[in-house]
């Protein structure tokens, strides 16, 4: 009888500790989910180079271009003594994500390169120590976000760095733009080029890498910028379950901090999903909080020649489609070398601005659509006492004046257009709901009708 009473104790306990970590979890995660968009930047001294080596252009160079240039180490460090970003103003970058209705940041203080956007002890390859420029371009950025309101997250390259030895470097090969390559000479080129490619990397360990420069300066990044919201891990190549522990213990400088799921799979789980470049099917989704990054044309860091810009409409539409299926938006800007965001990125991020004005109670704070697939867009809820409100985003407008929900319940207290409060009339058939709506929609990209339930 004690061990069962013993067991029965036991189990409350952990039932209560595992409620209590939830809770947790969830209040360090809310603003997350409510913010639903936020802004990524991929900016280092690669923009340099903008997606160019010794004349060509590098495939999928740009913050990619040493390993894929297979650039030697101390070649590629003497392009940062041209490094000198002057047009930087990270209140304007901070005000241009506001105005576009992004709530948070997330820059690469370090990517694969291994070169730091900020001032460290850990290495002096960083942009105060390597370049004309020198100075820390985080601490203006840190001062912006909590001047505007926008929380800050940091992007870090745990365990990729070519510079700093030790670090490790993914087997990528450099094979595209090649006239009618066969496999055989593909697989001799392999055979040469994947990952260390100058000995200068492997004159440490990686051991020695993470004690030495990749702890340290996660350090210096959670204890000298003020609130860090997000720790954004990338590719963890050759990554242990031991040198993530030693990097995740650092969190605890931020206890508020939230994480994603690349620092080591599948130990080390983080808060929320990162699929890259795609929005997931409805199928796909596992109940876990995700968030889709993506890039506004074809690359992360700048590259001088890629203009090929997704337009507004389809931006728009995917922060709508993602919202809808409970997702966040980190959509990316790679600014040049001198510090400016492409002409390209300024005028998407203004037309979604203009929307989000608009409609961004569509977005905000919202929950994923209880309704079945819509072939006429998407739909987003907010559900507050007994009330519901669902966020109708029409993509293709009824030519007919009649637009047919399908799976709605409870009684209609109100259909009105977002934009300008117009109301609408219903009408239903079981749990179809049929509104009428003006022969010309509102908004041609995504209108947005509020039903309140």
């Amino acid at each position: 009888m004690f061990m069962k009473k013993l067991t029965l104790f036991l189990m409350v306990l952990l039932s209560a500790a595992a409620l209590h970590a939830q809770n947790t979890r969830d209040q360090r995660m809310q603003w997350w989910r409510d913010a639903r968009f936020g802004m990524f930047i991929h900016w280092g001294d690669y923009a340099l180079l903008a997606g160019n080596y010794k004349g060509h252009q590098v495939g999928r160079g740009g913050e990619w271009i040493m390993n894929r240039g297979k650039i030697p180490v101390l070649e590629y460090q003497q392009f940062a003594k041209q490094f000198n970003p002057v047009k930087y103003d990270a209140d304007a970058w901070v005000k241009t994500a506001r105005d576009a209705g992004m709530k948070y940041i997330v820059i690469t203080a370090k990517h694969h390169d291994g070169f730091a956007m900020f001032k460290s002890a850990a290495s002096k390859w960083n942009i105060v120590d390597a370049t004309p420029y020198g100075k820390d371009v985080l601490i203006p950025l840190a001062a912006a976000c909590k001047k505007y309101g926008i929380k800050l997250g940091f992007y870090y390259s745990q365990a990729q760095d070519w510079n700093n030895p030790g670090g490790a470097a993914a087997r990528k090969v450099a094979t595209e733009g090649w006239p009618n390559p066969d496999s055989a000479k593909i697989d001799a080129y392999t055979q040469a080029n994947t990952g260390h490619w100058d000995p200068l990397q492997t004159s440490a360990t990686m051991s020695d890498y993470i004690d030495k420069v990749a702890v340290p300066q996660v350090k210096e990044l959670l204890t000298n910028y003020g609130e860090v919201a997000v720790l954004w891990w990338d590719t963890p190549t050759n990554m242990t379950d031991e040198y993530a522990q030693k990097l995740q213990d650092v969190l605890k400088l931020q206890p508020n901090i939230i994480t994603n799921d690349r620092l080591k799979r599948p130990n080390f789980p983080g808060d929320y999903k990162t699929p890259e470049q795609k929005i997931p099917n409805q199928s796909e989704l596992d109940g876990r909080d995700w968030e889709t990054c993506m890039t506004m044309n074809g690359t992360w860091g700048y590259k001088d020649y890629d203009h090929k810009w997704k337009s507004t409409e389809t931006l728009i539409r995917n922060l709508a489609d993602i919202a809808s299926k409970n997702g966040n938006y980190l959509l990316n800007v790679g600014p040049d070398a001198l510090g400016q965001f492409p002409e390209g990125s300024l005028t998407a991020l203004k037309g979604i601005g203009q929307w989000m004005k608009v409609n961004g109670a569509s977005i905000y704070g919202t929950q994923g659509s209880p309704l079945p697939a819509l072939e006429w867009g998407r739909c987003t809820q907010k559900i507050k006492g007994t009330n519901t409100t669902l966020y109708l985003h029409v993509f293709n407008w009824p030519a007919d004046g009649k637009l047919h929900v399908p799976g709605v319940k409870g009684t209609v207290n109100s259909a009105r257009l977002l934009a300008n409060g117009k109301q609408l009339t219903t009408t239903r058939n079981g749990e179809e709901l049929v509104i009428n709506v003006p022969a010309t929609a509102p908004d041609s990209i995504d209108t947005v009708i509020a039903v309140t339930l």
